[in-house]
């Protein structure tokens, strides 16, 4: 009997062990994206079954959020993570996107319309087509590791794009509100009679 209590306790951890089995942290070393996608542009490893995209449907994803797909640049920093939740616009059309380490040094990546000229005074700009400007700067980050970043600036695979994109935006039917009058400016109906 007294064994068998003695083992109760064990018994109980094995779920848990197993559960937390494959929990390791994704690698912080830098490597850009294969076709087929395994790696995040900073290397963060992701696992995407959408690598297979078409690019018409990266493209309106990217539209659905106002950037144009001609101004997505990324870059490899090594042990700088990109942050999924950072990707956005940038001016009227532009790309903007955060790197993060475990430091807590930040890179930003900025891509616009316009030229190196104009470039700010803590970023590092590129010029990869005329007409096109990336800046590159840093929270926290040495300015040797913005300028590698800067030189590390490409233009995304299909792969490297769908692993970091928010998913495309599904149609769903217009919501029926029980509370709304048919008639006068569509208030609604917060009447609570006499006494009220």
């Amino acid at each position: 009997m007294i064994r068998a209590v003695r083992a109760l306790p064990l018994l109980l951890l094995l779920p848990a062990l197993l559960t937390a089995c494959g929990a390791e942290k994704a690698d912080a070393g830098g490597g850009r994206a294969a076709v087929g996608g395994g790696k995040t542009p900073a290397g963060g490893v992701r696992e995407s079954a959408s690598a297979g995209v078409e690019a018409s449907e990266l493209d309106g994803r990217l539209r659905a959020l106002g950037i144009a797909p001609e101004l997505v640049y990324v870059t490899d920093a090594p042990g700088f993570t990109l942050a999924q939740q950072s990707v956005g616009v940038s001016g009227d059309d532009g790309f903007s996107v955060s790197y993060w380490a475990e430091n807590g040094a930040v890179l930003h990546l900025y891509a616009e319309r316009g030229s190196a000229a104009d470039c700010p005074p803590g970023y590092v700009c590129r010029e990869p087509v005329k007409g096109r400007v990336v800046r590159v700067g840093g929270e926290k980050v040495a300015a040797d590791v913005v300028r590698g970043a800067a030189d590390a600036v490409h233009r995304p695979s299909p792969a490297e794009l769908a692993g970091f994109l928010p998913p495309a935006p599904t149609a769903t039917a217009p919501v029926v509100r029980g509370d709304l009058p048919s008639y006068g400016d569509g208030a609604p109906d917060n009447g609570v009679g006499e006494g009220g």
